[in-house]
């Protein structure tokens, strides 16, 4: 029996791969705690597995869930049941006690999901992922419409999403009618470019970094977004923190960043980069979504407060999400020994 139309496959794929990444935040948050959470996101985020394995997985988490919620009750309806995920083969007696190892059951999941000809459950999600795509949503900022493409099906994990952190910063910008004309601009983690780009139209020379294979979708945006005659102003590269940041000029008018403060397990490397990059009258503003549980607050109050002035510009209460303008202290002191 053939599959639905391709583009109501998209549809599915994009609301699945909008909240996958909140699923297993959640699931790898409340089962293990912080920490650990990390570590596991961190190695998902930076694996070999498909997208088609992330989505089987959420798939079974939500199978299972189900499943646990109506144990008590007996289907009446073996469509119903089959509808539902009730009637998915057990998985070596898969459980979703709290006790059990997170890690243990990601793994189990995808084995379970991704073996071959395990049935009607593996075969539908291949018809959802027929092939990647290109997914365009419009925005509007500054006066400028930006029309901002996502690459599904390409492995970017994290940087395939517009960040609600990204647009707050995109806000900031439009509210205090900030000019970067004639100004040196570095974007970290551009993602999509949203941010970069803006400031490109605002009138900065701006690079925009990022990891090696996220650089096509940004090349991509850009070509869309920014207009001939002012492409000049804009260059796409690879940025590894705390690696090939000392590649990297020092002498940037501003640093920008939207919901880079993500994971404590690179903070570290994050920190070392910024003040590689910070230097002088360097500006940065960080626009970052305060999640429970990574520590991104004690970043931001504690941890960058030891080596920059830091001042919170402006908040967004309903979605937690803060913007910092930073400066380096003593900027006229290059020898940092995190540097």
């Amino acid at each position: 029996m053939p599959g639905p139309p391709f583009p109501l496959c998209q549809h599915i794929l994009l609301l699945q791969r909008d909240c996958i990444y909140k699923r297993l935040v959640h699931e790898s948050y409340k089962l293990v705690g912080a920490p650990q959470g990390e570590q596991l996101l961190m190695k998902l985020q930076t694996s070999e597995l498909k997208l088609l394995q992330l989505t089987a997985l959420s798939t079974t988490v939500s199978s299972l869930s189900i499943r646990q919620a109506h144990s008590s009750q007996a289907p009446t309806d073996p469509s119903q049941s089959q509808a539902s995920g009730r009637n998915l083969p057990s998985v070596e007696n898969a459980t979703t006690s709290n006790q059990e190892n997170f890690k243990e059951r990601f793994k189990r999941m995808v084995r379970f999901q991704c073996r071959e000809n395990t049935g009607r459950t593996s075969k539908t999600i291949e018809w959802l992922l027929p092939q990647p795509f290109i997914s365009e949503k419009q925005f509007q900022f500054c006066g400028h419409i930006l029309n901002i493409a996502r690459h599904f099906g390409d492995n970017l994990g994290f940087s395939a999403t517009v960040w609600e952190a990204a647009l707050v910063l995109c806000q900031y910008f439009e509210q205090e009618k900030i000019s970067f004309t004639g100004r040196k601009v570095l974007e970290l983690g551009s993602g999509t470019g949203i941010v970069g780009i803006l400031a490109v139209l605002l009138g900065g020379d701006v690079t925009m970094t990022d990891k090696e294979n996220v650089l096509s979708q940004i090349e991509h945006n850009v070509s869309v977004n920014i207009p001939a005659d002012c492409r000049h102003r804009s260059k796409v590269c690879a940025l590894s923190w705390g690696k090939d940041h000392i590649n990297f000029p020092t002498d940037y008018d501003f640093i920008l960043g939207a919901d880079i403060v993500y994971t404590s397990l690179v903070y570290p490397l994050l920190l070392k980069t910024l003040l590689h990059l910070c230097y002088g009258p360097t500006i940065i503003y960080l626009s970052t979504k305060l999640r429970r549980g990574n520590h991104s607050t004690s970043f931001h109050e504690e941890v960058l407060p030891k080596h920059f002035n830091c001042e919170l510009v402006h908040r967004v209460e309903d979605k937690n999400i803060s913007v910092y303008k930073i400066s380096k202290l003593n900027p006229a002191m290059k020898d940092d020994p995190l540097m």
